[in-house]
């Protein structure tokens, strides 16, 4: 094999002197692919640990103990405290606050504590899929991205063939390599995101299921406690 045409070959080579337009491509590629990345491994936490606390939370709600207490600790340690333990401090708040006023009958507390809790979910569930958006830009979008430094790259490399006498492998080659590393790289960053992006989807349904059971069986708590109480 020639030694001059693997070294024309070779990939850094190849990105280098690809045209601008295909450059402009593989850099955009490589940010959303590096974003990506960086998102990916933000969500892993993240879900780690609102998986690890809602657990916990779980543990400590049904494992009998006092709900006025699980309050306290969560009203203090609200910004520390996980997505099913805040919706539980919002929903209890709003059920004290209702009970202290006169002449609400126990359905009308209830429906408030609910709407409490629903719009503390709401807010937990979007700060949850955050950042899954863009993971899905990325994994729909990068492969035509690719595509279209792919063409143009091999629209160049067949108009320059165009003042050739006598078009060999050679020649054509540099210009098809470069056109091919920008599907390549495309691929790159759209496999990753659509990976993440359905994990993570996934996930986080598995976790909006298991808060909103909660919601429903703590409301079942509060409406019982309040018939009692009337």
């Amino acid at each position: 094999m020639n030694p001059d045409l693997t070294q024309d070959l070779s990939f850094v080579h190849l990105i280098v002197n690809a045209s601008v337009p295909v450059q402009i491509v593989m850099l955009l590629l490589l940010g959303a692919s590096l974003m990506s990345w960086w998102f990916i491994f933000i969500k892993l936490f993240a879900l780690k640990r609102a998986k690890r606390v809602t657990e916990r939370f779980e543990r400590e709600f049904w494992g009998g103990g006092d709900i006025n207490a699980m309050y306290q600790r969560v009203s203090a340690e609200r910004g520390s405290a996980g997505e099913m333990e805040r919706i539980f401090e919002a929903g209890f708040r709003e059920f004290m606050k209702l009970r202290r006023q006169a002449g609400l009958s126990v359905n009308v507390i209830i429906d408030g504590t609910r709407r409490a809790m629903r719009a503390t979910y709401q807010r937990e569930l979007d700060n949850l899929e955050s950042h899954l958006a863009f993971l899905a830009t990325v994994g729909s979008v990068s492969p035509y991205v690719g595509l279209f430094g792919t063409v143009w790259g091999i629209m160049i490399a067949f108009m320059g063939l165009s003042s050739v006498a006598q078009a060999t492998l050679a020649q054509v080659a540099p210009g098809i390599a470069e056109a091919l590393i920008a599907t390549a790289m495309g691929l790159f960053a759209a496999i990753p995101a659509v990976v993440g992006y359905n994990r993570y989807t996934h996930d986080i349904d598995r976790l909006a299921n298991r808060m909103e059971s909660f919601m429903e069986e703590f409301s079942n708590i509060l409406q019982r406690q309040a018939t009692k109480a009337a």
